[in-house]
């Protein structure tokens, strides 16, 4: 989900602003974690989730920005593995707090990282210079301090953590677009992409923030950064981008790394 909502994204931000385009697929995920809040009735109980909520939506909403941004003007098959490597932030944090893996699953998930890395051909030769490459770093350190996030709002109330992430965003957006009195030149027939990407990220963010509650972060956070290879796929697919045998190898091993980390 999250690679189907970074190609379709990436493909809007060709053609409109990048922050509008995020904006109003926040808006429509935000309208659709609401439904999925009031009939699940998750707005009872505890708000500790809260803080944690807003920061992800802050952080996370920057990272879509600048991804968005350099996979407008960039090579998505560049740009895609730098901001997946934000996975290893919460894979370092775990570490840290004390989450000990398994040699054979600290091996399937060094494999799944290069097999990203490799699947999403990060051949910078041909590429459109440091700007997409700069914003996709930046993007995967904010991607890599959301899931972190995420994980801590889960630990009380996923869906209300997806809801208040959503509304944290599309708050900043609103004061950004009052502001500077603009609304990104968004018309009436990119509701439905739009609708498709927020959806698609929503759901992505709350499958994993779900995953965080039955596993490890660091696990979990590798897993989820194997997206790329579903971007990879959809720009060979649609965009007839060319994938190179460094990328067909990048696939079978990140599908190495999952078998890996599953067995262990």
């Amino acid at each position: 989900m999250w690679g189907g909502a970074d190609f379709l994204g990436g493909l809007l931000s060709r053609s409109r602003k990048a922050y509008a385009v995020v904006a109003g697929s926040q808006a429509c995920g935000l309208v659709a974690i609401g439904v999925v809040a009031v009939a699940t009735g998750a707005w009872h109980g505890s708000v500790s989730w809260l803080g944690w909520s807003v920061l992800a939506g802050l952080v996370g909403a920057s990272g879509l920005i600048a991804f968005y941004t350099a996979l407008g003007c960039g090579t998505m098959g560049v740009v895609s593995p730098i901001a997946a490597l934000g996975a290893v932030v919460p894979v370092l944090l775990g570490l840290a707090q004390g989450e000990s893996l398994r040699p054979l699953v600290l091996a399937g998930l060094v494999l799944a990282l290069l097999g990203v890395v490799a699947a999403s051909g990060p051949e910078l030769s041909g590429g459109a210079g440091a700007r997409p490459v700069v914003l996709a770093a930046v993007a995967g350190v904010c991607f890599g301090l959301a899931l972190v996030f995420i994980e801590r709002g889960a630990q009380t109330n996923a869906v209300m953590t997806m809801t208040g992430m959503r509304a944290a965003s599309v708050t900043l957006f609103l004061v950004a677009a009052l502001a500077m009195r603009t609304t990104g030149a968004l018309t009436v027939r990119d509701i439905g992409p739009l609708a498709a990407v927020g959806v698609a990220d929503v759901g992505a963010n709350l499958l994993f923030a779900l995953a965080t509650q039955q596993g490890l972060l660091s696990v979990t956070a590798v897993l989820g950064s194997l997206y790329p290879v579903v971007t990879v796929l959809l720009a060979r697919t649609v965009l007839h981008e060319r994938l190179r045998v460094l990328q067909q190898v990048g696939v079978v091993a990140a599908l190495a790394g999952v078998v890996l980390v599953s067995a262990g």
